[in-house]
Formats: C-alpha cells, sequence, structure tokens
C-alpha cells in the first residue's frame, strides 16, 4: 500500500502543479477582464482541489496556506471582494508560494527555508484584509448552530460507508481519517465489517469497510464536509451534529447536512470539477440525484480521453520502435538479396506495418507550443512591470504540435528572447508616444510549419536594432574586418557572437554580454537555426526554426564513393541528373542554371575530404532551407529510408555540417546531414549564397 500512495502522491504533485498553471492563466485573464466569472471559478476550483488533495497526504503546509487563500476566492466568487491590482498581485504571489510548498513535498522531508516562511507570514498578513471579519453571533434562539461563538468546539457524528471500488479509483480511506484529525479529535471509532462477504466470494481489489465516528472539533459543518470531498460518489457519508434535535433525512447515498449553514455545500465530483454553487439555492435529494447522474456520465466521457502516461516510457517506446525500424530494414534487405518472393511480400508487409507504429508512436510525442507560450504571459506582466512599461503579449499558432523534447528544451532560449526584446527593444511610453506610437507596446509570439520544420517568431514593435553601432562594436572587437560592407542580416545575426553586447547600462535582465551566444548554442544543440531582422523605428523579429522530432526523420540516401549520406527529405526538393559535360562547366563556375534560376552547388566529395575520382555520371540534390537554396552534387542516388537518429559522440562535437548517425539495414553506419549548418557554413566561408548576390548572378 505504501508503494500505491507515494504513486498517488506523485500523481497528486504533477497534477497540483498543472492546477496552478491554470490558476495562474486565469488570474492574469482576470487581471484584463475583471468581471470574467468562468475564470473567477476556475481559480476557485484549482485552489480547493489542491487543498483537498494535499489534505489526503497530510501536507498540512499546503492546506492551512491554501485554506487561507480558498477564503478570499470564495469571497471573490461571491462578489463580497472586488478585483483590483492589489488582490491580482497577492494571489499571484500565492500561487507562487502554493507551488514551492509542492515542490517542498515533492523532495519528501525538505523544509521551507526561512525567507520563503517570511514571505508566506508576509502574504497571510495581506490575505487576512481581503477575508471576512469574523462573524457576530445571531440572537435567534431556534438555529443553535448560529449561535454558537467561533471556536467552539461540539460533538459530531460521522457515518461513513465506503464503496466497493474506492480502492480502484486510487483512494485510501485511512487517507480520509488521517485528514479529519487535522479539523479536531477522534474520540470515538467503530470498523463496521457488516458488508464483509464470505470468504470465498471475498475480492482483494473491493472496499467492504465502514465507520462510526465520534468526532470533537470547532470546524463547521462545511469544513468537515469538504473532507470527504473526493469519494462523494463512491460513499454513503452522514454528518451529524450530536446535540441538534432535528433528524437527519434518510439516507439517500449522498452527504447528508443537518441544519447548519448551507455556506460550505458545495459538490464535488470525481474529476476534481465543481458542481454549480449551491450555497445560495438548496436542492432536494431526488434534485441532487438526477444532477449526479448526469455528472458521472460526463465525467466518464471525460476521463476516457486522456490517459497519463510517465515521459519516460514514451522515451522507451520510441527507442524501442527506432530499433524495430532498423530490424526491419535489415529483414528486408535479406529477403531482397533470397530472391523469395512470397519472403519479400511478407517483410513489405511488415515495413508497412512498422512505419504506420512509428508515426503513431511520434504522434504521441507532439504536444502543442501554445502550453509553453501561455506561461510566458506571466513573464511579460512581471518583466513590464519592473520596467515600468506597458506591454501586451499577442499570442497566435498555439495549436501548432511540436515534440515534447523540443518543447521541454526551447522554453529557455525563449524567455531569454522576450526578456531581451522588453528591455532593449520596446520603448518607454514617453518615448514610444514621441516617435508618434501607442504608449502600449506590444510583444507577438507566433508558431507555424514550414518546409518540414516548425517556425518560431518573437517580433516586437520596438525601437528596432541599431546597424551602426552593432558594426561599430563588432569592428572594436575584431569581428568583422575593415573594409568589408556585410549586409544587414549578417550585421544583426553579430549579436548571437559570445560577450557581444551594446547595452549602454547593466539591468537585472540583461547588458552582461551573456545570453545571447547561450541562446544561439542551445538552439543549434537542438538542430535548429536563429536569425533575425529589424527595421529602425519599427520593431524586430526573431525567427527560430526547429526540427518537428529529434528521435526519427524521412531521409534520402545519397552515395559518395563507398560512403553514404542521409538528407532530410522535407528539405529535398528535386533530383538532377548531370552529364559529363554539364557537371564540367559547373564544376569551373560553382553554380548550375536551373530553368533560368541559379542554384549554386556544392561538392560533398570535396567538402567532405573523399578520396578517388569522381563518378563519370554525377546527381544534384537541390535543397531548400528558409531561403537558402543549393545543390548537392553526389556520384548516387539511393532512395528514401526510414531514419533513426543516433547523437555522435563528444568526440565528434565540432564536426560542422554532420548532425548525427543512423544504422542502415545492413549495419553499415551512415552521416546525417545537417543542411542549414552546411548551407550556412558555405555561405559564409565562400560568401556565395546570400539571395542578394544569386540576384545579382542571374542579372548577369
Amino acid at each position: 500500500m505504501s508503494i500505491n500512495l507515494d504513486q498517488a502522491q506523485q500523481t497528486f504533485i504533477v497534477e497540483a502543479r498543472e492546477q496552478l498553471q491554470a490558476m495562474e492563466e486565469s488570474l492574469l485573464q482576470l487581471e484584463t477582464d475583471p468581471g470574467d466569472d468562468d475564470a473567477i471559478g476556475a481559480i476557485f476550483r484549482a485552489a480547493h482541489t489542491i487543498k483537498g488533495s494535499a489534505g489526503l497526504f497530510g501536507l498540512e503546509p499546503i492546506v492551512s496556506f491554501t485554506h487561507i487563500v480558498e477564503d478570499v476566492l470564495d469571497r471573490l466568487r461571491n462578489g463580497s471582494v472586488e478585483v483590483d491590482a492589489g488582490l491580482i498581485a497577492v494571489l499571484l504571489k500565492s500561487s507562487d508560494h502554493m507551488l514551492e510548498l509542492i515542490n517542498v513535498a515533492a523532495n519528501q522531508g525538505g523544509a521551507l527555508p526561512p525567507p520563503a516562511l517570511q514571505r508566506e507570514v508576509e502574504l497571510c498578513q495581506i490575505l487576512q484584509e481581503y477575508q471576512a471579519p469574523s462573524p457576530v453571533a445571531a440572537s435567534t434562539p431556534t438555529q443553535e448552530t448560529e449561535t454558537r461563538e467561533p471556536g467552539e468546539t461540539r460533538l459530531w457524528h460521522l457515518s461513513l460507508r465506503f464503496g466497493q471500488d474506492v480502492f480502484r479509483n486510487g483512494m485510501d480511506p485511512l487517507s480520509f481519517l488521517r485528514y479529519l484529525q487535522t479539523l479536531g479529535e477522534i474520540v470515538d471509532i467503530t470498523t463496521l465489517t457488516d458488508t464483509l462477504p464470505a470468504a470465498e466470494d471475498w475480492d482483494a481489489e473491493s472496499c467492504y469497510l465502514g465507520f462510526d465516528i465520534a468526532f470533537r472539533s470547532a470546524a463547521s459543518h462545511g469544513a468537515i464536509n469538504e473532507v470527504f470531498d473526493f469519494v462523494r460518489e463512491d460513499c454513503e457519508i452522514e454528518i451529524v451534529a450530536q446535540d441538534d434535535d432535528i433528524a437527519p433525512p434518510a439516507n439517500t447515498g449522498l452527504m447528508t447536512t443537518s441544519p447548519e449553514p448551507a455556506e460550505e455545500s458545495t459538490a464535488l465530483v470525481a474529476t476534481g470539477e465543481l458542481l454549480a454553487d449551491q450555497r445560495k439555492t438548496p436542492r432536494m435529494p431526488a434534485q441532487i440525484a438526477t444532477d449526479k447522474q448526469a455528472v458521472s456520465s460526463d465525467s466518464k466521457g471525460k476521463d476516457g480521453t486522456y490517459v497519463r502516461v510517465n515521459a519516460d516510457k514514451l522515451d522507451e517506446l520510441i527507442n524501442l520502435v527506432g530499433e524495430l525500424v532498423i530490424a526491419s530494414a535489415g529483414a528486408s534487405l535479406l529477403a531482397r538479396t533470397c530472391h523469395n518472393d512470397p519472403l519479400q511480400e511478407a517483410t513489405s508487409s511488415v515495413s508497412g506495418l512498422v512505419e504506420e507504429i512509428l508515426d503513431g508512436a511520434l504522434r504521441l510525442r507532439m504536444i502543442p507550443i501554445g502550453e509553453t507560450f501561455n506561461r510566458f504571459r506571466r513573464v511579460v506582466r512581471d518583466v513590464s512591470q519592473e520596467l515600468g512599461k506597458d506591454i501586451d503579449l499577442i499570442i497566435s499558432g498555439a495549436e501548432t504540435e511540436l515534440d515534447k523534447t523540443v518543447v521541454e528544451k526551447i522554453g529557455d532560449p525563449l524567455m531569454h528572447l522576450l526578456r531581451n526584446a522588453m528591455d532593449h527593444g520596446i520603448e518607454t511610453a514617453e518615448a514610444r508616444l514621441a516617435a508618434g506610437k501607442p504608449a502600449k507596446g506590444h510583444l507577438h509570439l507566433n508558431a507555424y510549419h514550414d518546409s518540414g520544420s516548425i517556425v518560431l517568431e518573437i517580433a516586437d514593435d520596438g525601437a528596432g536594432l541599431n546597424r551602426d553601432r552593432i558594426l561599430e562594436k563588432a569592428q572594436e572587437r575584431g569581428l568583422v574586418p575593415p573594409g568589408a560592407s556585410p549586409t544587414d542580416q549578417e550585421i544583426y545575426n553579430l549579436i548571437f557572437e559570445p560577450g557581444f553586447s551594446t547595452a549602454q547600462a547593466v539591468t537585472n535582465l540583461s547588458g552582461r554580454g551573456v545570453g545571447m551566444d547561450v541562446v544561439k548554442r542551445n538552439i543549434t544543440l537542438l538542430r535548429g537555426t536563429v536569425d533575425l531582422d529589424s527595421q529602425p523605428g519599427k520593431g524586430t523579429v526573431v525567427r527560430i526554426r526547429l526540427p518537428l522530432t529529434l528521435a526519427i526523420i524521412n531521409g534520402f540516401l545519397v552515395g559518395i564513393g563507398q560512403s553514404t549520406y542521409v538528407i532530410p527529405l522535407d528539405m529535398v526538393q528535386e533530383c538532377i541528373e548531370l552529364s559529363e559535360d554539364d557537371g564540367l562547366a559547373s564544376r569551373e563556375q560553382g553554380y548550375l542554371d536551373l530553368r533560368g534560376e541559379v542554384l549554386p552547388l556544392v561538392y560533398l566529395r570535396d567538402h567532405f575530404s573523399h578520396e578517388g575520382p569522381p563518378a563519370r555520371r554525377q546527381n544534384v540534390v537541390v535543397v531548400r532551407y528558409a531561403e537558402l537554396k543549393a545543390g548537392l552534387v553526389v556520384d548516387d542516388l539511393l532512395g528514401e529510408f526510414q531514419t533513426v537518429i543516433k547523437p555522435l559522440g563528444k568526440l565528434f562535437g565540432a564536426l560542422r555540417g554532420i548532425s548525427g548517425s543512423t544504422i542502415l539495414g545492413s549495419g553499415a553506419v551512415a552521416l546525417i546531414l545537417d543542411v542549414p549548418a552546411l548551407l550556412t557554413q558555405i555561405a559564409q566561408t565562400e560568401n556565395r549564397y546570400t539571395p542578394t548576390q544569386l540576384q545579382q548572378a542571374n542579372a548577369r
């Protein structure tokens, strides 16, 4: 059982972090639209669910702090508290502190550091200003439960009958009893065994437990009620004050209420979502049962939509599928050498099924980039306030899907680019007004697919980059030789050089000359590229191009002598066979006339220093990446091949133009060409492949 409890607590931690992320997004939405009741409800549900789940595991620090937050949110929900900047700020800080408490629980045995404890005290003091004042005792003699002084204890009788499926639903009855003890004292408890079946009918996964409990507590009926929110659908529960004169209604299988006020009668269904607020309009048992049935059927549909899978297991599956692809290719090769038609047909069928399994496995790892984009709303809000600027974040293309591994690793580079744009790019309100712009600055995050890659754009409507200042700094550092005339694009990309900075002053955000080179290095490690464009006075756009997945790609095999290379298929546009005469002329000129278009050529035999003479008839593979286009000259075209990417060792870390390796069906190793790096390298070293120069060559 302890193993199951540990697993359940880990699940709680994961889901609590997701709830806090949803809570933060709703708070930011509420700041934009203070009248959004849906956002208020979502915030309350998140806090309520976290508090209830934490109580099941005895995580008292989370329960006690979240309870204060929940009280304020409850007053916000019923209109007793108005939305203002101060409330949003303290709730966002409370959300951060709840995350810190959850992280401590994840470390099992850790404790909050003193600064965090001090922050908690300060937050509680601010939150108490939004809480309701202590209630004054009413004078109505007929409502004894409302005339009690705050903090006065009383005796309660609890009758619990847990359902048979409570274990299967991931709940432990003892957890609820432990949580109950945090609200008071269990004076007496009797275990009910009247539902135990005969030994031959015993099911080890079913629960047959029941309890009669005498409970002394100063908590309200509603607070005790909430303890059992997560098993309400599976259990029969009665809570009755011992000194009440009114008999409870017949047991309906739901929570039976005593004459306590109904301020805490909100029901929680099995999916963790709250039903409509029942505090002001009590319902009859029959109505409750009808609603329960509707919600339960709804819940089953939702539960069947998603299954939580450990990410490590998913990675293991992808690795195994990759090995299956390699084994399938080897089997197909052997079948062809045997000249056995039935065997070839069988291996062909297997290969087709393997491809389908591979595509399905890769789709499992694809997640929308919008989840990462939404996290930056809080960053933009906090940084803009720190800088004293009014900046709005606009998100588009959030539904664009990307491999989860790429999404996880692109977060930090995006964060730095956003902070840099807010600090250096977007001007103050006064400067913007003086330049004839709106006082509010705008940041635009966009994602879209292009040529088998995903493009992430970070655009701002700020002052743009100072071309002359960047060039001056670059010349001072020797990055640009005297007399050279680089293009604007090349000058702007100099800011990605290590230690390069044009900031006049060092701030908390940027200006120290570190960061942009790290951004580029991290993106390069993802087999991506980054470049930027800027217009003075209008803004800057940073474009990041990334592969859709880091695990497996469709490749095009080419041969140079006895060596085999793989070109990512989504970058291949067409293949051309060169005659001997065309080959000689093309080698002298360095480019090929492709239907009136100047196509620069890269001779891979020369580039990778292969020995031996080239083939009599060579072939050109036309590749394109972003705005760069070139022809790769090879000896042989070997066809398409599904490629499992194997990373190169540290020994080959400095090798340019190669992104990885793969294993062919024959067992031979083939190198995968890094086309973006290859074309960029050729453009820089030979200065032949910029769009401007291609246009000039075409004009001649």
